[in-house]
């Protein structure tokens, strides 16, 4: 992500006023940049040439080409147009890009060129797509019979932020492989059973993010990373309500499956959550399990679902009256808490977990009538 807002300054004429807000409108929602609108219009004394040539200090320039801004060049032989919107943009590394307004003939070496109608490969352009084309071409390779599905999910999440739900595991994965040069990422959790601190830990990870804090601490961290940043997240086979609070809102997108997912890929991780979930094993080989998740999480620093398992891991022994498992995880739920800050939850567990589960020291018994 760009550490600075990118700025976009088009150059249109009076006329062409309603087709440059549509524009500018469209790009600050879904590209991540400043619209210089006001400053790109057209005024008295100035024509196409001149503005572009003003246009150069923002980062991007896109000129709406129509009959009237055309008309206010005083020529169109290369040698006036060749410089302002080509030698010169390229010297100081400011892109730039053409946009017919209307029926008009600009020279044809200027490129890219783009129709009123191709505003989202413009914006991809915008947002430094090379293969621009590529996302048009994978909606027509699409199935027609989702097609419209696909164009109706564009609208509402491709070129503006929101949050919609279907009944598709294709159709969710045919969306984020059309539109995904819309977004800075596509992020995919399979939620089915999932916790909200399992979600939130699988998410955090998929993000780089090494969030070590209690639960709602990391949620509200992550919201706070993702909602300045145009994310796809695509939740699948949501069966509550607890996964979409996760949903970032701000400028992400949020696109919420209520079908199976997919196969997803092993992981680890998940496996032995899922099986601390249901506990089908023998609980020898539970145990070992849970001491190998127990390391997973702790070198990946997802603490909270640490915590989590640590939780489910000491109910289950004090149901099967393991004292030292018991003991075990009672150790490692203390050893959260105080990381955390939670000194007194820490201490409480703490004199629990002596007197319920160390072995008591056999006193000597003396009988002052025998000694």
């Amino acid at each position: 992500m760009q550490a600075l807002t990118r700025t976009v300054f088009p150059v249109y004429a009076p006329g062409d006023r309603e087709l440059a807000e549509r524009l500018a409108k469209f790009l600050e929602q879904g590209a991540d940049v400043r619209v210089f609108l006001e400053e790109g219009a057209i005024g008295a004394g100035e024509d196409i040439l001149s503005k572009a040539r003003e246009a150069r200090t923002a980062d991007i320039i896109i000129v709406l080409f129509s009959r009237e801004s055309m008309a206010l060049s005083p020529s169109w032989s290369r040698s006036q147009w060749e410089g302002p919107l080509v030698t010169e943009p390229a010297a100081e590394g400011v892109r730039i890009a053409f946009l017919r307004a209307g029926e008009c003939a600009p020279p044809k070496v200027l490129a890219p060129q783009f129709g009123r109608r191709q505003l989202r490969e413009l914006k991809r352009w915008v947002r430094g797509h090379s293969d621009w084309q590529a996302g048009s071409s994978r909606l027509r390779e699409a199935d027609p019979d989702i097609l419209g599905d696909l164009e109706v999910l564009g609208l509402s999440l491709a070129d503006r932020p929101g949050c919609e739900t279907i009944e598709s595991a294709e159709l969710a994965r045919d969306f984020a492989r059309a539109f995904q040069q819309d977004f800075d990422a596509v992020l995919w959790l399979e939620c089915g059973e999932r916790s909200r601190t399992e979600l939130a830990g699988d998410l955090a990870a998929q993000l780089g993010l090494r969030l070590e804090g209690p639960a709602e601490e990391n949620i509200a961290r992550l919201r706070a990373f993702c909602e300045p940043r145009r994310l796809l997240l695509v939740l699948e086979d949501v069966r509550s309500g607890e996964a979409t609070d996760l949903a970032p809102g701000g400028r992400c997108s949020t696109l919420v499956s209520t079908a199976p997912a997919a196969a997803a890929p092993p992981d680890e991780i998940r496996a032995i959550q899922q099986a601390v979930r249901h506990m089908p094993e023998p609980w020898p080989d539970l145990c070992a399990r849970v001491r190998q998740g127990r390391r997973l999480l702790r070198d990946a620093g997802r603490i909270a679902e640490l915590h989590e398992m640590m939780l489910a891991w000491l109910a289950a022994a004090e149901t099967r009256g393991d004292r030292a498992v018991a003991d075990e995880s009672a150790r490692e739920l203390i050893w959260i808490l105080e990381s955390w800050g939670w000194t007194g939850d820490a201490r409480r567990l703490d004199r629990y977990r002596a007197a319920e589960y160390e072995d008591q020291m056999v006193l000597p018994f003396v009988n002052n009538e025998l000694s």
